[in-house]
């Protein structure tokens, strides 16, 4: 028995799970050769980032049939920046396709494996690396003559296996935490004319994080304020945060962040269950945090 069978039940409620939706790839009837499914996998890929994503067209994809299943699905985002700036999308990119379902398959795509060395997102890049085995799936072929995959929820029966590898640089993701505070807190009037995070690793799954920001608001008041928190990973899968620290030097400052300290404290006293978030089918047996120049994370499903 596992150490996530042994483990008592958790007081969270059991995780929901969104219905998959069907995925659209063109025309009925579905394709019958890797070739054309490659076509399908591109187009439907474009359709879903639309005017959000660029260099699109230096992805590498390349997918093969055996039957009704898929052998394997090779997908390389290299080189694509995916914006957040709500640019729009062209007319009907990214809709969702709720077909009347006149006809299935079943089918089995046997693996999937997705690369970006990098793909930039939030102006990060951001290293990934990840396999699947075992995701089952429907052709569905719907009354307005198109067709698509249904993708079916992993269960005990049938589960799936892999693994995972998502990389990005330490100074970069500071750089983009920076820029994405400073939006906030302009809301507030605050102007952050300094901040310096530091993530220390205490060991295969945990870290101990520092953040020391320098606010300024109106001509009056300027301060520093520090953070430090510890993050682990247990050998259950279970996240947990502790020793939320909130500090400054400026007693205005200070007695402000006395009154936000009982809702940090709350909000981080409930551990999150990985495990328990994840569809019966889908169990995660490790979960690596290594800290350097960069900050990789990676899992591996059992």
């Amino acid at each position: 028995m596992t150490d996530a069978a042994q483990r008592p039940a958790s007081d969270h409620p059991p995780a929901e799970h969104r219905t998959p939706e069907p995925i659209l790839l063109g025309t009925a009837p579905r394709p019958t050769d890797g070739a054309d499914l490659t076509a399908r996998i591109r187009t439907a890929l474009a359709d879903e980032l639309g005017g959000r994503a660029a260099g699109l067209d230096r992805t590498s994809i390349a997918a093969v049939l055996d039957g009704a299943s898929v052998a394997s699905a090779d997908i390389d985002l290299t080189g694509v920046v995916v914006r957040t700036d709500g640019a729009a999308n062209p007319a009907g990119a990214g809709t969702s396709w709720n077909p009347e379902i006149v006809r299935r398959e079943p089918g089995t795509l046997h693996r999937l494996r997705v690369d970006a060395h990098p793909i930039v997102a939030v102006d990060l890049p951001v290293d990934v690396t990840a396999e699947l085995e075992g995701l089952r799936f429907e052709w569905v072929e719907g009354a307005d003559g198109r067709a698509g995959v249904l993708p079916v929820e992993p269960s005990g029966e049938h589960p799936v296996s892999g693994h995972a590898r998502v990389a990005v640089d330490k100074a970069g993701l500071v750089a983009t935490a920076r820029g994405l505070l400073t939006v906030v807190l302009l809301q507030q009037g605050i102007t952050l004319t300094g901040l310096e995070v530091d993530l220390v690793s205490e060991g295969p799954r945990s870290a101990t994080l520092r953040v020391d920001a320098a606010i300024k608001k109106g001509i009056f008041l300027s301060a520093r304020v520090q953070a430090t928190a510890s993050v682990s990973v247990d050998a259950n899968m279970v996240l947990a945060v502790r020793d939320v620290q909130l500090a400054s030097g400026n007693p205005l400052v200070a007695a402000l962040l006395g009154t936000i300290r009982g809702r940090v404290e709350a909000a981080t006293s409930c551990d999150i269950d990985l495990a328990e978030k994840l569809p019966d089918g889908v169990r995660l047996a490790d979960v690596r945090l290594d800290v350097g120049e960069e900050l990789v994370v990676t899992a591996r499903l059992a």
